[in-house]
């Protein structure tokens, strides 16, 4: 098991490193490098953190309502995952275009959703929400709803039940969700591509140009960080669960 650990993960890495130093030596990074790096980690953080938020809001109005009305909305908004990046990136230009050209009607306004920040975000909400669900609805489970109807009892409304009772208990899933999020949003590349405002080249797309034109040199450091920021969250998570499980 270790040799083959060694060969299928230890021998890529090696092989990237060996490039990446090869690119910094020689000069062959792309000049667009650090934008792209800022851009990644940017868009991760703000993307893990809404669709974090949401499904915080899905999860906790789905264990305070028990509606089969309720269920559905939430297997609707949950369906992105299993969709590829591209179809969700058309799949969300169509209704922000057309409440950019009623806008833009109104008020002159232009383009204010689609091609910008705000449309892939949306576009990272719908595609990674199901991930960030499952891990909060998880961390939800394991409250037993003794706790909400206590608090309930003594007086505290929704929100005060939320804050000072789910959270505390669910930080673990909570975590997990945006480490999760996170990486998903660093690698990302579809629906970035086909969305991505101007100048907002990240290192997914970076990765992908060098390669498409044999530069394996110049994609391999932003490939290299792309995987070890995925690694990270997994080495956080594991060490999550054996404190856990002590």
């Amino acid at each position: 098991p270790l040799t083959l650990v060694g060969v299928v993960v230890a021998a890529p890495l090696a092989q990237l490193g060996v490039w990446s130093v090869r690119a910094v030596s020689e000069g062959l990074l792309a000049p667009e490098f650090a934008v792209q790096a800022r851009n990644s980690l940017l868009l991760a953080a703000v993307g893990a953190g809404l669709v974090v938020v949401l499904a915080l809001v899905l999860a906790y109005g789905l264990r305070s309502t028990r509606t089969r009305a309720g269920g559905a909305g939430v297997r609707l908004a949950t369906i992105g995952y299993g969709v590829p990046g591209s179809v969700v990136a058309v799949a969300v230009l169509q209704p922000l275009g057309w409440v950019d050209d009623r806008l833009d009607g109104l008020a002159g306004t232009g383009l204010l959703l689609t091609g910008t920040v705000i449309g892939l975000l949306c576009a990272y909400t719908v595609r990674f929400l199901a991930l960030a669900f499952q891990s909060v609805e998880s961390g939800f489970e394991r409250v037993p709803r003794s706790l909400d109807e206590a608090a309930r009892g003594l007086g505290s409304d929704r929100l005060d039940v939320l804050a000072r009772v789910h959270l505390p208990l669910i930080g673990t899933g909570l975590l997990t969700a945006v480490l999760l999020v996170f990486t998903e949003v660093m690698k990302e590349l579809p629906a970035t591509l086909l969305m991505r405002p101007l100048g907002g080249d990240t290192l997914a797309i970076g990765v992908w140009q060098a390669t498409t034109e044999s530069l394996y040199s110049t994609a391999a450091l932003p490939a290299l960080l792309i995987v070890l920021v995925g690694l990270a969250p997994v080495a956080i998570l594991i060490r999550l669960s054996r404190r856990a499980a002590a």
